[in-house]
């Protein structure tokens, strides 16, 4: 059982780290390496790694995503402020 567990949880960070890839669209990209975060800290929890899942909770899933979103809203503004300058 606990196998069948592990594998589904690798096959999910396979598949969500896939589509981050994929993804042409950086704040898609953002919301999917969330998911990607969540999906990596279940899979830390059934390998019996609590405080590394609970890093990957915090850093993988709330803060690397927000700081990308954050990042590309701002590029995005100062490309749009720069277009109307000309």
């Amino acid at each position: 059982m606990a196998d069948a567990v592990i594998v589904v949880a690798l096959v999910l960070v396979a598949a969500s780290a896939t589509v981050a890839v994929a993804v042409r669209d950086p704040m898609r990209q953002a919301l999917v390496l969330s998911v990607l975060g969540v999906v990596l800290a279940v899979l830390f929890t059934v390998l019996q790694a609590p405080d590394v899942a609970l890093s990957q909770l915090a850093v993988g899933s709330a803060l690397t995503p927000l700081l990308l979103m954050l990042t590309v809203r701002k590029v995005k503004r100062r490309g749009q402020t720069k277009e109307r300058e000309r």
